[in-house]
């Protein structure tokens, strides 16, 4: 409540009451409002600057804020789990997988590459928190860079596998005849005496004597190339393409048990022993070509013979005596 203020009249010896004039104090009551608004204005801006009093949707806003910091953190330390994982997947690609298949290993540098040009991540900058966004975005984008780099990898040495078990089924692996059903290895591959002529000259392949009749058996997968008795000397034989540059011969047949083009599988029966053609008795000529050349086919019987047979066909095989054909 505002005091009353009094003078003195000298005319009439009495204090009077002083009447404030209407013009002040309406400036009064103007400037105690203004003073009000500004100093509710500063009061107000002071307390949003600082923490003193937040609204509901700030405090809603900051518990969001600390819960994506927790997030990221947490999406950090999976990251971290993942590296570790990929890296050793990486490894075993490199030294156990690729090795294997004769694949040159993925460099290090490709793996690890990051992203140059353009800036990825400008949409990111200018927040609180941008700099921890960046780095987290970054860090993911390598990995899933790294993960289809592996998964290509992967998609390869799949396909390496497959042509390896191809390759495997396809070499010329076993004995065209059983050893159960082997009279003996008659002649094998180098310098033999020519059962006809009687001289020194060079046979290009194994002979495998048994009883006319005796099964013949494909040495690896293939494809059937010939089956006729139209080349000089080998009587009834068969050739197998087996893809790869490997090709075999078995020659001197009695009968065929395939035809041309037909696809076959290793231990598939093929023909017969006969004595057809160029030769002295009932038996097996046996030739494994690669790439266009004759070669020594005792290098390929890792698929039917323990080490002990195979140490007495070496043996046999190495004499020069006289070949059957």
């Amino acid at each position: 409540m505002s005091k009353v203020k009094y003078y003195y009249d000298p005319d009439t010896l009495s204090y009077r009451k002083i009447e404030p004039k209407k013009s002040r104090r309406y400036r009064n009551i103007f400037l105690f409002t203004l003073g009000s608004i500004i100093s509710g204005l500063l009061g107000l801006i002071l307390l949003l600057n600082t923490n003193v009093l937040n609204t509901p949707r700030e405090l809603s806003l900051q518990r969001e804020a600390r819960n994506y910091e927790l997030r990221f953190e947490l999406l950090n330390k999976k990251m971290a789990q993942m590296e570790q994982v990929l890296a050793n997947i990486e490894d075993r690609d490199n030294n156990i997988y690729r090795l294997y298949f004769e694949a040159n290993p993925i460099p290090e540098e490709q793996r690890k590459a990051g992203f140059g040009g353009v800036n990825r991540y400008k949409s990111l900058e200018g927040f609180n928190n941008s700099e921890m966004i960046i780095s987290t975005t970054t860090r993911l984008d390598i990995i899933q860079k790294q993960m289809v780099i592996q998964s290509k990898s992967l998609d390869e040495i799949t396909k390496l596998a497959e042509e390896k078990e191809k390759l495997l089924a396809a070499i010329p692996a076993i004995q065209p005849v059983n050893n159960e059903e082997l009279t003996r290895m008659a002649s094998g591959f180098g310098w033999r005496s020519d059962p006809f002529t009687k001289a020194r000259k060079m046979h290009r392949g194994m002979d495998f004597t048994a009883p006319k009749g005796t099964p013949v058996y494909a040495s690896g997968d293939g494809v059937v190339q010939r089956a006729d008795n139209s080349a000089s000397g080998y009587g009834k034989h068969i050739r197998i393409d087996h893809g790869y540059g490997y090709m075999t011969l078995y020659a001197h047949l009695s009968k065929y048990n395939v035809n041309r083009r037909q696809k076959v599988k290793r231990g598939d029966l093929i023909g017969f022993v006969g004595s057809t053609g160029r030769s002295e008795a009932p038996h097996v000529h046996y030739e494994v070509w690669k790439d266009g050349q004759r070669i020594n086919p005792i290098n390929f019987y890792y698929g039917s013979l323990s080490a002990e047979e195979f140490e007495n066909m070496l043996k046999f095989a190495t004499q020069e005596n006289q070949s059957l054909d």
